[in-house]
């Protein structure tokens, strides 16, 4: 499964098949739809005395080099987090330096540095259930205080995905099946794309202790169980 997840980015990034003139991450990855965040993350950084953070998918780093001298500044160390080597590559042959540091990381199943917070933005949109659940348990079993997430608050219905959806789809994590409680932050990132119709876009702090994943948890299990069965009657009678 990790094997698939990577061969499917890294084709990605490969063909640029989001299509962005600037940044191989995306539209949402470009200086028009980062304007707010990049402002907005330095200040949250510093007020939760944030020294050291993980981000994961750092992609092409397009945007963040940015606020790098803001983000050297309140930081120890910064790690970009990426599942394409190609990007990782780069990245430390630009950006690498006594506190940037690039790795080459599977969030959903890959030891993480130990980190005071963990930034996923514009990533889980693209997973699977299954794969966001596992990236979650992965996530609180690396010891990091925070978790900054990309979240849609307007009430949504989640729809699932197999494996990876290239094309994404907004995620409400405080509805069905997620049930995150309320954020300690929510930073609405003026979203522009699709005519509007994502202006919900936000970035979401959580503690990641105060984050419970079992219901999610007993709901996949449950409803892997249920297609089991459903799998097993059909082959019994047809």
């Amino acid at each position: 499964m990790a094997g698939e997840l990577k061969k499917i980015f890294e084709k990605t990034a490969e063909h640029n098949t989001w299509g962005d003139n600037d940044s191989l991450s995306g539209p949402g990855s470009n200086l028009i739809q980062t304007a707010i965040i990049r402002k907005e993350i330095p200040a949250l950084l510093k007020r939760y005395q944030v020294k050291k953070m993980l981000d994961a998918p750092c992609g092409d780093f397009f945007w963040i080099k940015l606020i790098k001298k803001d983000l050297s500044g309140i930081l120890i160390s910064y790690f970009g987090g990426d599942i394409v080597p190609q990007l990782i590559q780069k990245n430390n042959e630009l950006y690498g330096n006594g506190i940037f540091s690039f790795i080459q990381v599977d969030i959903t199943s890959d030891t993480l540095p130990n980190v005071d917070l963990i930034f996923t933005r514009d990533c889980f949109l693209h997973l699977s259930y299954l794969n966001i659940y596992k990236a979650l348990k992965n996530y609180k079993k690396s010891g990091a205080d925070y978790l900054l997430v990309s979240t849609y608050t307007k009430k949504r219905k989640n729809t699932d995905v197999p494996n990876v959806s290239i094309n994404g789809r907004a995620i409400n994590l405080q509805t069905f099946p997620f049930y995150f409680s309320q954020p300690l932050e929510l930073i609405n990132e003026g979203c522009t794309e699709g005519n509007l119709e994502y202006a919900d876009k936000s970035l979401a702090l959580w503690k990641l202790k105060n984050i419970n994943i079992i219901f999610f948890g007993s709901y996949l299990f449950l409803r892997r169980g249920t297609f089991f069965i459903q799998r097993k009657f059909k082959n019994w009678f047809s």
